[in-house]
This record gives structure tokens, sequence and C-alpha cells, in this order.
């Protein structure tokens, strides 16, 4: 029996973490966790955000970024400002970059009143501080904060895909578009933010995104990556037999 070219492609599709191209950035506050990842070569920087540092319960934040900055001195980690004023956000942007040669400052693409921060980032990339611009969504908020960026110290632009995903849009073609709007601009890289399952990992490696920041929990399925689907579908049966049996059901 000959098989179809749908069938073929789906045959010969098996992933492989090997092949990838787009670097792996570890998103997270845990340091335990970070620093069982930062044993991984697979994983080449860090990412960190308010909401994820007071989930773990972070009370100290310049103690924490200093701590982890000890464990782990020699790869890209983003912290991020958290005052909602212009002048004080870069006040907190200059201090933390003053913390190390490979971090990064995440600043949000506008304040809460959609003031944007585009004069400021301008302002710290030319004066050689490196910026993580996040939260953004639109492929025009890629081609402005580029804009700003251009010409100035090593950059990351982040892209929430995530959540755009979220809204029932596909984020594919639009993180595409974002790698095309940044070619002229070699001191940008795309980060693919907020992904919400492994598949999309591969989905930034296919059209070229730079790198896609991965939470704990999505980077343990890893080790799935090409696993054979005959066996998974049997220890899936397997699974589903013992805990049938472990509850004791009956009909």
């Amino acid at each position: 029996m000959t098989t179809t070219v749908p069938e073929q492609a789906a045959l010969a599709s098996t992933p492989s973490v090997e092949r990838l191209r787009v670097k792996i950035f570890a998103d997270g506050a845990n340091l335990e966790g970070m620093l069982a990842l930062y044993r991984d070569s697979r994983i080449a920087g860090f990412t960190t955000n308010p909401t994820l540092m007071r989930q773990v319960g972070v009370t100290d934040y310049r103690a924490f970024a200093h701590e982890v900055l000890a464990a782990i001195p020699d790869r890209s980690i983003s912290f991020e400002v958290f005052s909602d004023e212009l002048d004080e956000m870069e006040r907190q942007a200059r201090e933390i970059a003053s913390w190390g040669e490979h971090v990064y400052v995440k600043i949000p693409v506008s304040n809460t009143r959609g003031e944007s921060t585009g004069p400021l980032i301008k302002s710290l990339s030319q004066a050689g501080v490196k910026v993580n611009v996040t939260a953004l969504m639109t492929l025009d908020q890629v081609r402005d904060v580029a804009g700003n960026l251009a010409g100035g110290a090593p950059s990351y632009i982040s892209v929430f895909a995530g959540r755009v995903a979220d809204t029932g849009r596909d984020p594919v073609p639009m993180m595409a578009a974002c790698v095309d709007a940044l070619r002229p601009f070699p001191e940008c890289e795309l980060i693919w933010a907020s992904p919400r399952e492994l598949l999309n990992v591969f989905q930034a490696d296919a059209i070229g995104c730079h790198i896609i920041t991965v939470t704990h929990d999505v980077l343990k399925k890893l080790s799935l990556v090409g696993k054979d689907l005959d066996g998974y579908s049997l220890e899936t049966v397997k699974m589903f037999r013992a805990d049938a049996v472990a509850a004791g059901f009956s009909l």
C-alpha cells in the first residue's frame, strides 16, 4: 500500500532537539530550578519577571537578583523594572544593568497608562544598556520598538505569542512577519514569549525566531521530543488501566 504525500510528511517529521537553531531561555524565578537548568547545555539564557518572583515568594528583589547572578554568571539573564513612572524606570534600569555584563533589563512596551516607553528604551540602548522590551503583541509594536533600538546596544524584543494564541489567533504568521521586520536590525533578537506547549519551540525554530522563553514545566517535556508514538500510545493505555485498578473501579 502506498502512502499519500501528507502521510509521508507525517512519517518524516520526527523532531529533534539537536537540530534546533532557536535559542532556548528558561523562564522562571525558582532559584533551585534555575540552577538545575543552568547545568543543561541546551539552556542558553534565563528570564524573570515580577509576577514569577512573587509566585515563588521573593520579597527582596535586589538580593534575589544578586544571588542568581552569583550562581549563573555567564549566561544572559533578564530582570525587569517595576516602576510605572518613566524617570524611575530609567533609574532602576541603570542599576539593574550595572549588575553584570550578561544582564538585560526588561522594560514593558508602555506603562500602565499606555504611555510608550519608546524614548526611554532608545536613550538606554544608545547609552549601552542591553534592554529586553517586553509585553509586545503586535507587528506594529515590533516595528516601532526596533526603530527605537536601531544602532544601539544588543537587545531583545519579547512578543507574547502565547497570549496572542489565547485570543484565538494563530501567532505563527505574525511571528514570521516579526522575524522579517527585524532583518534590518541585527542588534535586535526576537523572543517568542509565553509559549503554551513544547510544539511552540519547533514552530519558533521553523520561522527563524532567535529565542524562545520556556517555563520550567514545559521544559520538562524535552525528554519526550522524538519519542516513539506507538510506544507512547501503549504507555498511555497502561496508565489508564493501572489507575482504574488502583481506584478499585467496578461495574
